[in-house]
């Protein structure tokens, strides 16, 4: 059964999303274990925006969120999501080939969570 499961994960699409801690609880990297879904937005973040490669999760972490933040760290998650669901948004580019993302209404995000298969990975952190 478990080796079925890895095998299913790696044909869905992996996604990555850069955050800080007001964004992620609990702020350690060793309790993240069972994290599954991402929190309500903020009613000043209209948009959830999971972009679609490591790089340019890394790009936001370490040179926005780790410099311009308090406190001045930035987390990068990897999830997979379900490719029928995703197949509803449309994939923006805002800058560079590698600068994709998706942008996911805030009112969605709880359906957006349904919709994640398996949990959320915190694969990095960065400080400045």
């Amino acid at each position: 059964m478990i080796r079925v499961a890895h095998i299913i994960l790696k044909v869905l699409p992996k996604l990555y999303v850069s955050s800080y801690p007001p964004k992620i609880v609990p702020p350690c990297l060793t309790l993240y274990p069972n994290y599954s879904s991402f929190p309500p937005r903020l009613q000043e973040q209209p948009i959830f925006y999971p972009v679609l490669n490591e790089t340019y999760a890394t790009q936001i972490a370490r040179d926005w969120n780790a410099n311009y933040n308090r406190p001045k760290i930035g987390h990068i998650t990897r999830f997979h999501v379900r490719t029928d669901y995703l197949a509803h948004f449309e994939i923006h580019s805002v800058g560079s080939v590698i600068h994709q993302e998706y942008w996911i209404p805030a009112e969605r995000l709880d359906e957006f969570n349904w919709n994640i298969v398996g949990l959320i990975e915190v694969i990095a952190e960065h400080r400045s």
